[in-house]
């Protein structure tokens, strides 16, 4: 469906811009790559490399609004789906998030995202076919949430924020020389000497990184397989075990590879992997967003050794500004390697005016009562 709607109300004299609701596989790709490049905030994960064949496991159900200039020039994405997320009314629309794609940053052009972000909330709000309720998950403290702030308060649209969190981030600024130096104390860094010479007592120990198609190839092979051996193997989750994920991590990799937007760093014990690092890039940020070891050298810490080698990496390239650990919140590793934080929190939105806001926020901390009790429940399951 298109439907011209009116630029922001703070440029009344702009053509109006046209506004999509589609598939979000039938989306030219040439016009999303660009977007992509010119994002006020990056995000690897809703770039099309990524997207497309993430869709075929994640996102069947998901659909994209799409904001096009007078000129037919791609200016906003917001990938979403249509959810009866709570036992009763009221419908939600729910940004796409996934357990390989843990960023719901939308892809907003950087030359006015306020009007873009304000054109797609006018096109939901007259939109029938759309819920008045709006939820944008795992949203970072960036520049798309400063526009989006802004555009919400012109409306004086009511909004509430869940699950609000930190993860690990590399954002050294000025201080890369000395970052590790800073960041990790001398005991530990003995102790992490230590065990690099305990890895030695095995054979060189040599890294290796893959960028180019062919190389990385080969060495996601290797990756998959460390992966497969250790707790995802044995919990069933290991992405091998899954012929469509694993599908989809070899297109989405290989894809990304093709424009440079992908590596594996590999750690190795007389050529054999120990630990392997699979990074994402967009722009000027990156993205680590998977690590496996083999646990025969849990002795030594492989995973922590691959990650000090790549932090080193990452430091020495000038062009990057941070990098996303994509970890967990208080992650007992990497959060003792880089010290930044990246927040994020997720953001419920009425975009319609609407008497029952309290509801929808009192259905939303009902259901993640809900989720985390049974979290705590398999938790406690699967260490008997």
């Amino acid at each position: 469906m298109t439907v011209a709607v009116p630029i922001a109300a703070h440029s009344p004299t702009a053509p109006p811009l046209r506004v999509e609701w589609r598939p979000l596989g039938s989306v030219d790709e040439a016009a999303w790559r660009a977007l992509a490049d010119r994002a006020v905030e990056p995000n690897v994960f809703y770039e099309p490399a990524f997207a497309v064949p993430a869709t075929a496991v994640f996102g069947q159900d998901v659909s994209v609004g799409l904001v096009w200039s007078p000129t037919g020039q791609l200016l906003g994405l917001f990938p979403a789906r249509i959810q009866r997320r709570y036992a009763v009314p009221p419908a939600v629309l729910t940004g796409w998030t996934h357990p390989y794609g843990p960023l719901g940053t939308p892809l907003v052009d950087r030359d006015d995202p306020e009007a873009v972000i304000e054109t797609w909330l006018d096109h939901v709000a007259s939109a029938p076919e759309l819920p008045g309720l709006l939820l944008l998950p795992l949203m970072p403290d960036g520049p798309f949430a400063v526009a989006l702030a802004a555009v919400l308060a012109r409306r004086n649209a009511e909004s509430a924020e869940f699950g609000r969190h930190h993860r690990a981030m590399l954002a050294p600024g000025v201080g890369r020389a000395a970052y590790l130096e800073h960041a990790v104390g001398a005991k530990k860094r003995k102790e992490l000497r230590r065990q690099r010479h305990r890895l030695a007592d095995g054979g060189d120990v040599a890294v290796d990184t893959a960028i180019h198609q062919a190389a990385i190839e080969a060495a996601l092979t290797d990756f998959l397989s460390l992966e497969a051996g250790g707790w995802k193997g044995r919990a069933g989750t290991a992405a091998i075990r899954h012929d469509d994920i694993r599908q989809f991590v070899e297109r989405a990799v290989a894809g990304l590879a093709a424009d440079g937007k992908a590596r594996i760093d590999r750690l190795s014990v007389s050529e054999q992997t120990v630990a392997a690092t699979v990074t994402l890039r967009s722009g000027a940020t990156a993205w680590t967003w998977k690590i496996a070891y083999d646990e025969a050298f849990a002795h030594a810490s492989p995973g922590v050794q691959v990650m000090l080698d790549l932090t080193e990496t990452l430091l020495a390239d000038t062009s990057l500004g941070r990098v996303d650990s994509c970890a967990t919140a208080d992650h007992p590793m990497i959060d003792h390697l880089w010290r930044e934080r990246l927040a994020l929190a997720d953001h419920l939105v009425a975009i319609r005016p609407t008497r029952s806001f309290a509801l929808a926020c009192r259905l939303e901390q009902l259901r993640r009562a809900a989720l985390s009790v049974a979290r705590t429940l398999r938790s406690r399951l699967h260490r008997r």
